[in-house]
Formats: structure tokens, C-alpha cells, sequence
């Protein structure tokens, strides 16, 4: 079964830094693109970050440039998005999601709150 387990939100101060984590399991992990999204209560889904299966190409949504980055593990089938310098516009709920050949499978979210 495949399965997409968030960890590592929380309440953080305007400036400070978290890292989330995606753990995976029930399917190829280094087979996969990896995504981060993420959605604030009353807006859309909107997609942060993307990494390739093997790592070596990663993409970011502009707000997020030079704050945020994305990497894997593919030996501990595990992906972080590295999150610095936050500000209260990155509040949201952030999903993991997995994508490719036929599979679109998500995490059940983690909440990052930033927040004075």
C-alpha cells in the first residue's frame, strides 16, 4: 500500500527555519518525482517544490527561491523541504505528493504556523 507519512511542522517565529520530512513507503521511492505543495486555509493547493527521481533536477516556486530547498534520500525513501527565513505567508498546511507512471499518491499534510 502506498503510503506518504509528513513530519516536522509546527509554530515557528517570522525568520525562523523548519524541515519537513516525507517518508515513504508501499512503492519504488527512487523511481519518483517528489513534490512538496502546500495550502493556507481558504486558498487553492499550490505546488512549492519538485525534485527528480534521482535528485539531480529541482525546481521552486518563485516566492520560495533562495529560502527553501528540496532533497532526497533515496536510500531511507525519504523527502525534506528545507524551509528558512519563513514569514507568515508560508503558513499552510504542506502535502508530500508522489507522481509518475500512473501514480499520484499524497500525505495526509503537516502544519507549519509562522507566527510571533
Amino acid at each position: 500500500q502506498v503510503q506518504l507519512v509528513e513530519s516536522g511542522g509546527g509554530l515557528v517565529q517570522p525568520g525562523g527555519s523548519l524541515r519537513l520530512s516525507c517518508a515513504a513507503s508501499g512503492f519504488t521511492f527512487s523511481k519518483y518525482r517528489m513534490n512538496w505543495y502546500r495550502q493556507a486555509s481558504g486558498k487553492e493547493r499550490e505546488w512549492v517544490a519538485g525534485i527528480s527521481a534521482t535528485g539531480g533536477s529541482l525546481n521552486l516556486r518563485d516566492s520560495v527561491l533562495g529560502r527553501f530547498t528540496i532533497s532526497r534520500d533515496n536510500a531511507k525513501n525519504t523527502v525534506y523541504l528545507q524551509m528558512n527565513y519563513l514569514n507568515p505567508e508560508d503558513t499552510a498546511v504542506y502535502y508530500c505528493n508522489a507522481r509518475g507512471l500512473g501514480l499520484d499518491a499524497w500525505g495526509q499534510g503537516t502544519l507549519v504556523t509562522v507566527s510571533s
